[in-house]
């Protein structure tokens, strides 16, 4: 009888072990897909959306538009972007993922193929500024798949990889836009690329799936061992009750909202401006600025890569600390960049690689503070609420605002603003200092 007992512990054993074994290779498997996906996925978005700046040149040579005039066109998009990254948060919170973010891409480069065809500046405004409603579908639905693939212990990490896709889209355009441009014309630099981002939005349609419990898996906190008396954590969607509760009476949220805000003033500001800043002031071709812009955005994706492992290995998931050093970074080394002289490409690229380094750090670490601070299950519209800080706040400071400082008082104090900016972030990233994910601190 012990015998059979035995055998039979020793069968059941090994068939657990099996099972066992399966389920972690397809949570392997699904994690896998799911970040390939959501970065190449958000990295079209940028194809359709930083085009915008490789052709600011072109279409103010061919309408003789002002700076701030082009400023309008910039503002539109990030008012619209920065209200429906809240208004899509909480919807891509009660939605699907998968078709959320699909359809946001394919919307988004119907609208920049049309922009490769008009002329007019309220044209250009009206539909620059629907392109910002489809892109802002986009970061929450992505913040939405990351938060439920991985958990609170590996999110820094994860997410700054995830991340990486700002700065993989924004090089493919640097390179592609100003390559089309310089052969075909600007209105090139819309048209090609709502190609690729159709094929993209299909392609991130095939590859990604909501939540584990879509494919017969557990969620990812059972998975990791890391459930902890997080309250309702298996319910699928989140109620306006709890927006309101989570987000909107959380204070460590409003911290980093005002943080995002002034982090996204100097980075919305180089994300429009660069190209024209170093062709106008720095003295280099177009083509020039993109190889500049390309640098800036690898060193980018480094800074967010470091911040992000830093934070979770070093600081114990406390991203105060490290986002804190990273705006003050960025201050100074923008400070270095204004006062380079002109026709010095070679310093002007290493200081603006450095900055990158920092700007980016702190802009992965403020999402995922946001999404520590809100909990997984209001990630979209806890994201989406300092989103809109960011965005409204920007579309003033760096769009047709930034455009009549620089008309009026010269790029020298454009810049202080970004200086000025970046150090009031540093602040409000400092009032996080002790605080991480409530999971992490009852575990």
């Amino acid at each position: 009888m012990t015998t059979v007992v035995k055998a039979i512990s020793r069968n059941v054993s090994l068939s657990f072990g099996k099972v066992l074994h399966a389920e972690k290779g397809s949570y392997t498997y699904w994690r896998m897909r799911t970040l390939y996906a959501t970065i190449i996925g958000y990295a079209a978005f940028y194809l359709v959306r930083q085009n915008f700046a490789m052709t600011i040149p072109g279409i103010r040579a061919e309408f003789s538009y002002s700076m701030v005039e082009v400023g309008w066109i910039t503002s539109s998009f990030l008012i619209v972007y920065g209200v429906g990254k809240f208004i899509n948060g909480y919807f891509s919170d009660r939605s699907d993922a998968r078709y959320f973010m699909s359809i946001g891409l394919l919307l988004s480069a119907i609208v920049s193929f049309f922009m490769g065809l008009g002329s007019g500046l309220l044209f250009f405004a009206a539909l620059w500024g629907l392109n910002g409603w489809f892109q802002s579908m986009g970061w929450p639905a992505c913040a939405r798949l990351i938060t439920h693939w991985f958990s609170p212990t590996e999110l820094g990490s994860k997410w700054a990889l995830w991340a990486s896709s700002h700065q993989i889209g924004a090089v493919a355009i640097f390179g592609l836009g100003g390559f089309l441009i310089d052969h075909y014309g600007w209105r090139s630099a819309f048209i090609i690329p709502s190609f690729f981002a159709v094929f993209f939005a299909l392609f991130l349609f095939n590859r990604v799936r909501d939540t584990p419990q879509q494919v017969d898996l557990p969620p990812v906190e059972e998975y990791r061992g890391d459930l902890n008396h997080l309250d309702h954590q298996y319910e699928e969607r989140i109620t306006f009750k709890e927006v309101i509760s989570v987000v909107l009476a959380n204070k460590l949220v409003w911290y980093m909202a005002i943080a995002n805000m002034c982090l996204y003033i100097p980075r919305m500001g180089i994300f429009f401006w660069a190209p024209t800043f170093l062709k106008e002031y720095k003295g280099v071709t177009l083509i020039i600025a993109g190889m500049q812009l390309v640098g800036f955005e690898i060193a980018c994706l480094v800074g967010g890569l470091v911040a992000g492992l830093a934070s979770d290995k070093y600081f114990n998931g406390r991203r105060g600390p490290v986002g804190t050093i990273c705006l003050i970074g960025l201050a100074i080394s923008l400070f270095i960049v204004l006062k380079i002289p002109p026709h010095s490409p070679l310093l002007d690229t290493t200081m603006l690689m450095i900055a990158g380094f920092f700007l980016n750090g702190s802009q992965v670490l403020n999402g995922v503070a946001t999404a520590d601070f809100a909990s997984k299950r209001a990630v979209g519209v806890g994201t989406g609420f300092t989103g809109s800080f960011a965005y409204i706040g920007s579309a003033l400071a760096s769009g047709a605002g930034f455009g009549a400082i620089v008309q009026n008082y010269g790029w020298e104090t454009g810049f202080m603003l970004f200086i000025s900016t970046a150090l009031i972030g540093a602040f409000f990233f400092a009032l996080t200092w002790n605080n991480r994910a409530r999971v992490l601190e009852e575990k």
